[in-house]
């Protein structure tokens, strides 16, 4: 034998229908503040802070971290006694 039963509640029926607590003011009040919490992080963090956080050095560690790869590459290919025009430490040497 076999029974089907089929039930048509919303959400908030169900949980009424099992004894469960209604939790929608606790969830919007939460809400509510997590918002709150967003928008302001959100206003205190602009576009200059953010570069500063992610680079420290700014430009002059840009510029540090393309003489370390440029060096690194020349050491790769054995090539560190020739400079190419390219090369960003060419041009702070005397000529």
């Amino acid at each position: 034998m076999k029974i089907k039963i089929e039930v048509d509640l919303t959400p908030i029926e169900a949980r009424r229908f099992l004894g469960l607590p209604d939790v929608e003011p606790m969830q919007d009040a939460l809400m509510k503040q997590l918002q709150g919490q967003l928008s302001k992080s959100l206003t205190m963090m602009d576009p200059e802070q953010i570069l500063k956080t992610w680079m420290p050095m700014g430009a002059q560690g840009l510029g540090e971290i393309q003489r370390m790869a440029w060096s690194a590459a020349q050491r790769a290919m054995g090539s560190s006694k020739k400079r190419s025009r390219t090369d960003p430490e060419a041009e702070d040497s005397p000529k």
